[in-house]
């Protein structure tokens, strides 16, 4: 089936992260829009990206790689908030509240890596 991603769960979550850190990188300063913005938005989409390119692959081992990818972006994502925190564009409360939902992401990622796998 063309565009099964559609249907993933950690799909579906991965595109409302997107939305959030879109949502939260508007917060920071106009000088980081082709800096940290930037950076931090693309890591965000290519978490999805990676899962919907994917998904049409032949094997499942060919997903996980994709997969694992979604997961390096997304630690890409965390590191950027870290910065956005040392540079005060965030308050620790808003970082700390972005990290648990990476966390959750990140734990479902694996999750149906694990999945792929038996």
């Amino acid at each position: 089936m063309l565009f099964r991603f559609r249907n993933f769960r950690v799909y579906k979550d991965a595109l409302n992260f997107r939305k959030e850190i879109y949502e939260l990188t508007k917060k920071f300063p106009k000088g980081e829009l082709f800096n940290l913005t930037s950076q931090t938005r693309r890591a965000a989409n290519s978490i999805l990206l990676n899962i919907a390119e994917g998904s049409n692959r032949l094997t499942d081992l060919d997903f996980g790689r994709f997969l694992n990818t979604s997961l390096t972006s997304l630690e890409e994502v965390v590191a950027c908030l870290d910065i956005a925190l040392d540079e005060k564009y965030i308050s620790a409360k808003e970082h700390d509240e972005y990290l648990a939902k990476a966390e959750l992401l990140g734990k479902k990622l694996i999750a149906f890596c694990k999945k792929l796998r038996t």
